[in-house]
């Protein structure tokens, strides 16, 4: 860091970290009696699978919100209606192909799946539907997810682990997720299965595209059209280097184009660290983010449009700053009151 990040200014942000952060000491009554740092916002982590994994090391080292994307929808309701943190934003079940990922898959949770058959009909059809509110089993489906407390539908649309979700229907999923006020999110894994997503106005990917590299006119018409894009680039960075390199330049040439990326590590798919993974901010600082791209994608509110659902009083301290990675690491939440501006 440079000096900026130690300015005197008593209440102005740090530079190099943005507006969202401030200078900070702890209160004389704490536990930790005037040690000084930076208050920022609290962190999310915008994908997880709360039945898979145990969010409370997360929680432990940083992460005060995460958004779940994809579960039983009776249990994730009641994971999320528990006290305490982390707070919960959640899609319920995966909405998927007939034999379509992740149906089958000895880790999904039971009824954590949804397989939808295709729509059939033309242009049409989707625009009478979309008219007439017309009902059938994907608007049932996205319905149930909503009655469930569901903020986002999510989708899979994997051409690499079996049947994929054709174009008809996937719009109808869009336009039956739009018109419950939900936007939607998709798992897009195989090739032409981001430019897919992308051409039908899916609101987020879950994964930074990673199966291909997307012609740089398919990454502009993404940001163009305010998609954000959840990283997740860490399992690539444990699993497959050459994946990960494809992934780290898509979200490079998205992040330059103007793209929303949005901070995620896909926690309960296999071991990663908990909390603010360092794998993943040095992966987003690869790709081009500042510090202060980096904050901002880890204070994101997705899929809530205000900040608030993720607060509740308290924020995230960190002293003073190293290296950006490992500093934002050594994240924890404190409660708001015990720091005051220096």
């Amino acid at each position: 860091m440079t000096d900026a990040a130690h300015s005197p200014d008593p209440v102005g942000p740090i530079e190099p970290l943005g507006p969202l952060a401030r200078h900070v000491r702890r209160s004389l009554n704490g536990d930790h009696p005037g040690e000084s740092g930076t208050m920022l916002p609290p962190f999310i982590d915008h994908h997880v699978h709360l039945q898979l994994a145990d969010a409370a090391p997360a929680v432990a080292r940083g992460i005060a919100a995460v958004v779940d994307l994809g579960a039983d929808p009776g249990a994730i309701a009641a994971i999320a209606r528990a006290d305490g943190l982390p707070h919960v934003r959640y899609a319920g079940a995966f909405l998927t192909a007939r034999g379509g990922y992740p149906s089958g898959r000895p880790w999904a949770p039971a009824g954590s799946v949804r397989e939808l058959d295709p729509v059939g009909g033309d242009a049409d059809d989707l625009r009478e539907r979309r008219h007439r509110a017309l009902s059938g089993p994907i608007e049932a489906a996205v319905d149930e997810q909503r009655r469930f407390g569901a903020s986002v539908v999510k989708v899979a649309l994997n051409a690499v682990a079996g049947p994929a979700l054709d174009r008809a229907t996937l719009d109808a999923i869009v336009v039956a997720a739009h018109a419950a006020g939900l936007p939607v999110a998709v798992h897009a894994e195989g090739a032409g299965m981001a430019q897919l997503a992308i051409d039908a106005g899916a609101d987020v990917l879950v994964h930074a595209p990673f199966s291909e590299r997307l012609d740089d006119d398919v990454v502009a018409r993404a940001a163009a059209a305010g998609q954000a894009w959840i990283s997740t680039l860490a399992i690539h960075v444990r699993d497959e280097a050459s994946v990960a390199e494809t992934a780290i330049d898509n979200v490079r040439r998205f992040h330059a184009a103007g793209g929303r990326v949005v901070y995620g590590t896909d926690a309960g798919n296999g071991e990663l660290e908990p909390g603010v993974n360092p794998v993943e901010v040095a992966a987003l600082v690869q790709a081009g983010l500042a510090a202060s791209d980096v904050i901002a994608a880890l204070a994101d509110p997705w899929p809530d449009v205000a900040p608030g659902w993720a607060d509740a009083g308290v924020a995230t301290f960190l002293p003073d700053p190293d290296a950006v990675a490992r500093w934002l690491a050594t994240a924890r939440l404190v409660p708001t009151e015990e720091l005051e501006l220096r």
